[in-house]
């Protein structure tokens, strides 16, 4: 029997801390995070294959969803993880079965630089999705676009922070329910429905 391809999915989220930089806390609705990118999980894994970027405020979230799901999902979640943080990994992490884990170099910058560069420049996105977030997504965002240049792209500006930023610097044709629509199973059903 044929094993279905499932398209890939690719999602950058964190919760901005306050004491970053003020321009991605001052507009983040944390709630709104977490309330999306679980969602976003239960609506993406039993269809399609998530990639994302080890995050130590998102994975534990993802980790929810995938536990409360009856079936095998090793091939439709991925995470990336820099070995530069092994020393850190949250105990989370090795409830996943797929992790990638990028060589660490020199310092954490570098060590970001090359596994975001294996996490998107190196797989063939379907979308990417973009959630609150700080300097990362924003860095994740412009990779993501150069690199798949037809995937559709999604920032959920209702989470505000850097999704919001990512929304306001794109042309007019953005679904504007990005902006407002707090059900998010509705709106990433409706709006992946073709993707998955």
């Amino acid at each position: 029997m044929a094993t279905k391809t499932l398209n890939k999915i690719f999602l950058s989220a964190s919760i901005p801390y306050q004491e970053r930089d003020r321009r991605f806390y001052d507009t983040a609705d944390i709630v709104a995070i977490r309330d999306s990118v679980r969602a976003l999980a239960t609506v993406v894994i039993p269809n399609a294959h998530l990639i994302w970027g080890g995050h130590p405020a998102i994975t534990p979230l993802i980790r929810y969803v995938m536990e409360r799901m009856n079936t095998n999902l090793k091939d439709h979640i991925t995470l990336y993880q820099s070995k530069f943080f092994k020393t850190h990994f949250p105990e989370d992490n090795f409830h996943f079965e797929n992790i990638q884990l990028t060589k660490a170099l020199d310092d954490r910058d570098n060590s970001l630089k090359k596994m975001r560069y294996e996490m998107i420049a190196q797989n063939e996105y379907k979308i990417g999705i973009f959630i609150g977030g700080m300097e990362g997504v924003l860095e994740e965002y412009e990779l993501f676009k150069n690199s798949n240049p037809n995937a559709l792209i999604l920032p959920v500006a209702s989470t505000g922070a850097a999704a919001k930023i990512i929304y306001d610097s794109l042309e007019q044709g953005t679904n504007e329910r990005l902006t407002y629509d707090y059900a998010y199973m509705a709106l990433f059903s409706d709006l992946l429905s073709e993707h998955l």
